[in-house]
């Protein structure tokens, strides 16, 4: 054990889904007939095109900040420069060197500053502290905050009042936020769920975290699920990771790709980040998962046809079709 601990329980993910539900969408949850046997939680489909708007809007809920900063490879920085402009506060956004330019160029549209600096997330992270320390602003962590993991368990809350008989969640795994906010939410269900964090295979920090028995850091990654490169497991998540988490696996940047052309024949728009907890899904193929249902959590669709557009606001496409369990 590690001795981190968390004072974050249930009702702090039901808390933040009373607290943001005027500001988020209920995300359906999508059948699609290549994928039989699955149910999508269409994140894609979310303001801002991510679930990233949860735990950004729970976090700056009533906070009465004067400047707001955050470390983030696209989709966070969106979530929060768009509630920032919502709430008349300024935000600025720290991106690492490769972060995505389309993203940038969003957030920057939605009237927040961005600032790039070499290296990877950690260097980022260090940078948007630094900033918070030197101007006073208020920092939302794209995960390691106990108020953007307790929304972004608002995605499994909704997964299991939805279609109570899921019994298996696979979910994308990068800071660590949502897998652990549906670690919680998974205490809301009526029998024993399975939930499985997918990791891309170049930033393994969970699965390594958890062999060693505390949070260790890799190195930084150039995985093409770019919402995913974070480098080490934030305070906050990772105690209720490691508790409460049946399996991690990972995948290669092949199988992301593959996930999520599949996805896009099938009419949902997933980028490579909300393709990874497919790609966990199709390589667990063979192995037991109880006989129930599966769902799986497409977290986010801003490809850069969708950014040229504007991010999220877009209704499903082709043949996947909501499900009410």
């Amino acid at each position: 054990m590690t001795g981190l601990q968390t004072r974050l329980e249930l009702a702090d993910v039901r808390a933040a889904a009373d607290r943001i539900a005027a500001q988020v969408r209920r995300t359906p949850l999508l059948a699609l007939d290549a994928l039989p046997g699955l149910l999508l939680k269409a994140e894609h489909l979310q303001h801002s095109g991510s679930f990233k708007v949860r735990g950004a809007a729970n976090a700056m809920a009533g906070a009465g900040a004067g400047e707001i900063v955050t470390g983030s490879s696209g989709n966070h920085g969106i979530a929060v420069a768009r509630n920032g402009r919502a709430l008349g506060v300024p935000v600025t956004v720290v991106m690492a060197a490769g972060a995505s330019a389309d993203k940038e160029r969003v957030i920057r549209s939605l009237g927040a500053q961005v600032v790039r600096v070499d290296g990877g997330v950690a260097e980022r992270e260090r940078q948007a502290l630094a900033h918070a320390r030197r101007t006073g602003a208020l920092l939302v962590p794209s995960s390691d905050h106990e108020l953007v993991v307790a929304g972004q368990g608002t995605v499994g809350l909704e997964i299991f009042e939805e279609a109570p008989e899921v019994d298996t969640v696979f979910v994308p795994t990068g800071g660590g936020g949502l897998l652990a906010g549906i670690c919680l939410a998974a205490r809301a269900a009526r029998h024993p769920v399975r939930i499985i964090g997918v990791e891309p295979a170049g930033a393994n920090r969970y699965a390594r975290s958890l062999a060693a028995g505390r949070p260790v850091s890799v190195p930084p990654s150039t995985t093409v699920a770019d919402g995913l490169r974070g480098q080490r497991p934030g305070a906050v998540p990772f105690p209720i990771v490691q508790e409460r988490v049946d399996a991690l696996v990972d995948v290669t940047d092949q199988a992301i790709v593959r996930a999520m052309r599949l996805l896009h024949r099938a009419g949902v728009p997933a980028e490579p980040s909300g393709s990874v907890a497919l790609a966990g899904a199709l390589s667990w193929a063979g192995r037991p998962l109880r006989g129930g249902r599966v769902a799986v959590v497409v977290s986010g669709g801003n490809t850069p046809g969708a950014l040229a557009a504007g991010p999220g606001g877009r209704p499903p496409e082709g043949p996947a079709r909501p499900t009410r369990g």
